[in-house]
């Protein structure tokens, strides 16, 4: 007997997508159930804050508890503070987890220091206007008394100089006396940053200016996504300004506690070892699959719609270790103009295929706002009615991703032809459903079969592996379990 979907997370009024008019949802297939990540490796951690029950008051309990060590002495009555923030957190579990650990975040300052003037800055990636939808959602100019304000990579910069030269943050982002960093564990573009100063990147995409946070776009490479942002953050004016950071530990089982410290490097460390624990069995099993359609079906753009705890950009780049260091390349590690000629062929030796195991894909729900018609290009894609074509049509960092696709006037037209052309029954959901995956009766009994043997090998094998290659011993890894 097969579980019931998880439910997806809602169609969201944006506009960079289609508003509320979606349609069908991918939980309404027939014979889609979900598997939770509970029943494919047994939790060792058995407290979850969210979701739940009383969920939130578990966040901001939770919030309070890890800040009550914190060091605020730094900051005085007549001081400002800038609560630092990311769109992308905003998307997680539907953003309510972020938000109601932000707002502990000023309670507990204002009620400790005196501060009266807190105020929140939440960066974008190529969405501009995206924080601003989030704060006016969820009522945070109200909330920060009008100091609530989304900030764009385009804003006026401020010169930073660090040890590898004069970078560039955002003006708004440090105008403050002290600025406090509120993050997530989530491992987002792991065929990136590789797990490697995970919890620091915003200083070097959402707290900084296009001209820096592009390094590793058009400049030096996927790898710039770890020292750029290092580097920022270890220059005297950063630190200089910095009070202390919370991080939401959200991981494909749901979010299990809140993190804070005066040190972000010694934080940093300790969510490497649980994020490669938590995260690195889920990215294995995945792996795996051997042949799939995947459904995008979620609020968010392309490679950023959820599945699992973790982002398509992710499945991308399943069919090779992306936590393993001496694997140099992901098939998605590099933006594909400076990857793959015209012809789709790779540029540079070495650069993997895509995840060879994606069959095909059906665009059932997603945002404009982000290059994709490399995933067009690449596998074959179905966009589920007029108007997700006309979205893409109109998206202007997509001007050739319909050029690439064909249309269906249904999921249901889409999921047939998908079926036919591709002879799997395996299919994966990407729909932000919390604590599982949602897919095909067939890929839940796949996921089943495999996960054991990914529990041993990731165990015995894998993760102490990562965990050397990135400087950190077997007692040193106990001790931060």
């Amino acid at each position: 007997m097969y579980r019931k979907p998880l439910p997806p997370l809602p169609a969201s009024p944006s506009q960079y997508g289609i508003g509320l008019n979606v349609g069908k949802r991918a939980v309404e297939l027939p014979e889609v159930g979900a598997v939770l990540m509970s029943e494919l490796f047994p939790a060792e951690r058995k407290q979850i804050l969210y979701p739940g029950e009383n969920g939130l008051e578990k966040i901001r309990k939770a919030t309070e508890e890890s800040l009550e060590s914190i060091d605020m002495s730094m900051i005085k009555p007549n001081h400002s503070v800038n609560i630092l923030g990311s769109h992308h957190s905003f998307l997680l579990m539907g953003g309510e987890p972020y938000v109601e650990m932000i707002k502990t975040v000023k309670n507990v300052i204002s009620k400790r220091t005196g501060a009266t003037d807190i105020r929140l800055r939440a960066g974008v990636g190529l969405r501009f206007r995206e924080s601003e939808e989030h704060i006016k959602k969820f009522g945070l100019d109200s909330y920060f008394q009008g100091k609530a304000l989304g900030v764009a990579p385009v804003d006026k910069g401020i010169p930073i100089q660090t040890n590898i030269g004069t970078l560039y943050g955002i003006k708004r982002v440090y105008d403050a006396d002290w600025i406090v960093h509120t993050h997530n564990t989530d491992i987002r573009e792991v065929h990136f940053h590789r797990l490697v100063d995970r919890i620091m990147k915003p200083f070097g995409m959402s707290y900084a200016r296009y001209e820096t946070r592009s390094i590793y776009h058009h400049n030096l490479g996927p790898r710039g996504a770890n020292f750029v942002a290092r580097a920022i953050f270890d220059s005297d004016f950063v630190k200089n300004k910095f009070a202390f950071s919370t991080i939401m530990k959200i991981f494909p089982v749901g979010i299990t506690g809140i993190d804070s410290d005066n040190n972000l490097l010694k934080q940093n460390e300790r969510i490497t070892v649980e994020s490669l624990k938590e995260y690195g069995k889920v990215v294995q099993l995945l792996g795996k699959i051997d042949e799939c359609i995947v459904i995008l079906d979620c609020p968010g753009p392309i490679p950023y719609t959820f599945g699992g705890g973790l982002i398509f950009g992710n499945f991308i780049s399943a069919s090779v270790d992306q936590f393993d260091l001496d694997a140099p390349l992901t098939p998605y590690s590099f933006f594909t103009e400076m990857s793959f000629d015209e012809n789709g062929d790779p540029r540079y030796e070495g650069i993997p295929p895509c995840n060879p195991a994606i069959k095909m894909i059906i665009n059932n729900y997603s945002f404009k706002g982000y290059p994709s018609t490399f995933f067009a290009e690449h596998m074959p894609t179905v966009v589920v009615g007029k108007e997700m074509a006309n979205l893409f049509y109109n998206c202007p960092q997509n001007p050739d991703y319909m050029s690439h696709a064909v249309t269906a006037d249904s999921l249901d037209a889409a999921i047939k032809f998908a079926y036919k052309s591709t002879g799997t029954k395996k299919v994966i959901i990407f729909d932000g459903a919390r604590e599982g995956i949602n897919g095909s009766y067939a890929l839940i009994d796949f996921l089943l079969e495999y996960a054991p043997g990914i529990t041993k090998e990731v165990e015995r094998e894998l993760l102490p592996k990562w965990l050397r290659q990135r400087g950190i011993g077997p007692m040193k890894m106990e001790a931060r379990i």
